[in-house]
This record gives C-alpha cells, structure tokens and sequence, in this order.
C-alpha cells in the first residue's frame, strides 16, 4: 500500500512538472494596470514607424498648417492649401539662395546634422548637400537633403572617419528647362571620435538645430533624463472613427501629490483643438537618446523603460478655438499613475517622478531683450527636443530669447525639425539653476524660428496646480481622456 502511494506520487509529479514550465515564462507587462498593458502592447513596430511629428505652422496669411514627413503642409483646422500652392515657372531667372551653412567650422563626433537656409523667389525644388573627405580618402559623396523647418533644409550623416572634411551645398528651383541653379562655397571641419570631441563646440553662442551633449554644456544634465518622446494617437477627423499616430517632446516637472507624476507638454500634443478630441495610447520614452537603438517596439532596450498615461489636462481656452487663434495656451500635462505604468528596462523606481530628476517650471518673468545673443547674455535661452529626422537624437537649439507678439517668447534662429514639439525651453533663473520658461509651439512657414508659450502668468501656474493635484476625468474612453479645465 504504502509502496503504491509512492509511485503514484512521483508520477503524477512528473506529469505535472513540463506543464508548470510551459507557463512559467515572465509576463512582461505583469504588475501594470490593464489599461497601460493595452497601451504598451498597441505601439507595435508598424504603428510606431507610421507615427509622424505634430508640428504647427503659420503662414504669412495667419493660417495653420501641419508639417508632416519630407516637410509637406497640411491645412490645420480648414481646407486651404498652403500659399506657395503650384508656383508660376514662366519667366523665372532668379536662382535659389543659399545661406547660414552649419557646421561651418571646429571639432565634431563621427555623426553630424548638416542644416542649411535655401530660399527662392519662386519655390525650391531640390537640395543636395555634397560631402568632401580628408585627404586619404577624396572623395566625394552626395545626400539628398529635406526641408524640416520653413526655408532650413537639414540631413543627418553618421560613421565620420577622422580628419579633416568639407562641404557644399546645391540647390535648384521649379523653373522650367530643370530649374535655375547654384551652388555655395565650401564650408570645412574635423571629425575628432576621440574622447575629447566638443559638440556642439563650447564656444557656439546661436545653435541653430544642435546633437545634445550632456558633458558639452553648462547647463543641467538632468534635462537629458527628464525629457523624452512622447507616442500618441488624434482622431483623423471629428468622427473619431480614425485615428492618426503622432509624436512630440515632453518633460517630467517636479510635483506635490503622492500618487502621479507630470509631464509637461504643448497643448497640441495632448488635445486635438481642430477635431475636439483628447489624445489616446499615450506613451513616454525618457532620455531615449541614450539608447542608441530609435525607434522600435522594445521597451526594454531604452535606458530605463517607457510609461504610460493616464490623462491629460489642458486649459479651456485652447478648446474653444483653433490654432493659431489660440497659441496663448498651447501648453498642457499628461498625468502618469505612480502605480503600474512603467514598462521594459528597469529604473530606480517605478515612479517617473522619483525615476528622474524632475525639472521646475519658473512662473517668475523669464528674461529677454537684454543682451546680443550671445552665451553670456542673461537671456541666453536653450530649447530642446526629440527630432524625427536625427532619430533618436536629443537635438537643441541655443541663443537669446525675444518676444513674438503679446503672448509668445521666440528664439529668432532656432530650427528643430519634426517632432520637438512640446519639448522645454530652460534659462538660468539667476542662482545657477536652469529651469523650465515654456515648450517648443511654433514656427512660420517661411522663415526660421520657434515661439513658446508665456507661463509667467496666471493662467500658466494655475494649469500646473490643476493637474498637480486635480481630479480625475470620470471616463478615459478615447477622445475623452484628460480634464478642460478653467484659469484665469
């Protein structure tokens, strides 16, 4: 008896050992709140790869459009077509202008982003920047270059040997008999991948549209790990039958309430102002330049993983009209759940708020108008975010700031390409702490340039309180995932 005990035991063991096994592999997305696992799992490969910038641009008839890949406009809120339109070509003599060529001199890393400013009576067709190699190596290569702000066209080249390299830039229009034609002088640097590159050169008082470098400033290397590339989703039209894959910057900001993190943002990346709607699928990479990789689907091999978000917040002003009639406002938090939305790489805590080094936002007057535009100015400003382009680059832009109009700051110069929309805009607040003054909102569609919201304000404090400690939205169905909320 005893004997038949035994075996039966061990059998059945053994029968039920290979079936515990077949289902002991980690879940991934274990521990998350069921919403935030949806949300993790529908940024597949396709859907992440077909997501483009939400960057708007006025045009010199105060209309909005959207920039899109290749640096196509799309109507925003109306169904006008840009104003360039199909150009005349007859009688067209006049070639294209080429200017402000960057980089124009020091020492660089082995990847670069070539910019340059071409400009045509008419419209331009086609820019090629041409690329000289040291004296080893001669030769010279081409790269098709794309507009990614107004009249700067931009490309971005890696794998750089050491020595010394130049180059030049062509460009032509939509004049008939292929367009009229020039070509700039050469413009020359050296590519040092040592240890002890400088990029952006230290001694750089305007950077137009610069690689981050954490060692190379002498600002807060804490914006690196707080800001990151937000993924999320706006309804194709008021039907909110399709929805559109869209990406833009944001930061973690300091807050007061146990229980939820902050990200700052524009209000474009959070509400859709032209179809009435609150983004959905809501996901947060930070300091995603660190890992190397871009895009792709995997969490886990970003630095220290993704979040999820909860809801959105953002004033109702921005709701009641549309861009650019409510620029004013275009700035907005998505809230993060303390609990169960951090997926992938591990952090030192699963709180994004305790996982970086939140930023603060200065609701004090930031300054401007005071100097030259040079780096010892007390107005010299930085703004940063996530390029589309230079994936996966943390991409700056550097001078002194100005005002455009009654209700927006401006850095005259600055060309962020696609996708930096929402990103921070940092100045020293006088103690040798670089804080937050606004976000990256938006440009013109002829000229460089890049305006921010005031938050030195009212109503900029108030929207901070409000989704520090505000209540939640009574459902985060899609569309209707975020709080309107009231400000002076």
């Amino acid at each position: 008896m005893p004997s038949v005990n035994i075996n039966f035991i061990v059998i059945s063991s053994l029968a039920i050992f290979p079936i515990n096994t077949a289902f002991s592999a980690p879940n991934p997305n274990a521990g998350l709140n069921p919403n935030h696992a949806r949300v993790i799992q529908h940024w597949d490969n396709s859907r992440r790869n077909a997501a483009i910038p939400r960057d708007l641009l006025i045009d010199p008839r105060g209309r909005g459009y959207m920039r899109v890949k290749q640096g196509e406009l799309t109507p925003y809120g109306h169904t006008v077509e840009p104003l360039a339109g199909k150009p005349k070509r007859n009688g067209d003599s006049t070639a294209p202008l080429i200017s402000d060529m960057s980089p124009s001199g020091g020492v660089l890393d082995t990847t670069i982003t070539f910019n340059a400013t071409v400009t045509d009576n008419v419209a331009v067709s086609q820019v090629d920047f041409y690329i000289t190699g040291p004296t080893a190596n001669p030769n010279s290569y081409s790269f098709a270059a794309s507009a990614s702000n107004g009249d700067v066209w931009t490309t971005t080249i890696q794998d750089f040997t050491d020595g010394g390299w130049c180059w030049y830039v062509t460009a032509k229009d939509t004049a008939k008999r292929g367009g009229n034609r020039s070509t700039s002088q050469e413009a020359c640097f050296d590519v040092d991948a040592g240890g002890n590159v400088i990029e952006p050169p230290a001694t750089a008082d305007i950077v137009v549209n610069g690689n981050w470098s954490i060692s190379a400033q002498n600002i807060s290397a804490d914006v690196q790990w707080a800001a990151g590339r937000i993924y999320f989703e706006m309804p194709a039209n008021k039907r909110k039958k399709q929805w559109n894959g869209y990406v833009c910057s944001g930061t973690t900001v300091k807050d007061t309430t146990t229980g939820r993190s902050l990200i700052l943002t524009a209000a474009h990346c959070v509400y859709d102002d032209a179809n009435k709607a609150f983004a959905r699928n809501v996901l947060f990479i930070p300091n995603q330049s660190d890992s190397g990789t871009g895009t792709d689907t995997n969490c886990s091999n970003d630095v220290i993983g993704c979040w999820s978000t909860e809801f959105g917040i953002v004033d109702r002003r921005w709701t009641q009209t549309t861009f650019p009639n409510n620029i004013e406002w275009d700035h907005a938090y998505y809230v993060v759940n303390d609990a169960g939305a951090h997926s992938g790489a591990s952090a030192s805590s699963d709180i994004l708020a305790n996982a970086v080094p939140a930023l603060s936002i200065n609701f004090v007057a930031a300054r401007h108008d005071e100097g030259d535009g040079t780096s010892s100015a007390v107005d010299h400003s930085y703004g940063l975010g996530y390029s589309y382009v230079d994936d996966p680059h943390f991409m700056y832009c550097a001078e002194g700031m100005t005002t455009e109009g009654a209700v927006n700051w401006w850095l005259p110069s600055c060309g962020l390409s696609g996708g930096a929309s929402g990103g921070p805009w940092l100045q020293d607040n006088g103690n040798g702490t670089w804080d937050i003054i606004s976000v990256n909102s938006w440009g013109y569609t002829t000229s460089p340039g890049m305006a921010g919201p005031k938050l030195d304000n009212a109503a900029g404090e108030c929207l901070y309180s409000k989704a520090d400690s505000g209540a939640e939205p009574s459902s985060l169905s899609d569309g209707n995932a975020g709080i309107i909320t009231d400000c002076p």
